[in-house]
């Protein structure tokens, strides 16, 4: 079975927010409807980066590695290392 490690933005709070999932559409949209606490004053949240994993204990250590970084410029450098690498 597949995972997601996912990385979303918020412009409205100037925050990135990390996560892992099996069905990325539907976590995404969980986020954006308010529904999950930690992120409803956010929304609406966009999709940065996502990294497909193998099994879930790859995705929770690359979620825990991502949500390490200390600042929002690590963020950006390593979201553009994820998109370059998938051109």
């Amino acid at each position: 079975m597949k995972y997601f490690v996912y990385i979303l933005y918020s412009e409205k709070i100037d925050r990135f927010y990390t996560g892992q999932t099996q069905n990325l559409k539907n976590r995404l949209s969980r986020h954006n409807s308010g529904y999950e606490k930690f992120t409803k004053r956010g929304a609406p949240w966009k999709l940065m980066c996502f990294i497909e994993c193998s099994t879930r204990s790859e995705a929770m250590k690359l979620e825990l590695r991502i949500k390490n970084f200390k600042s929002q410029k690590r963020m950006k450098l390593y979201i553009q290392e994820v998109v370059g690498s998938e051109k």
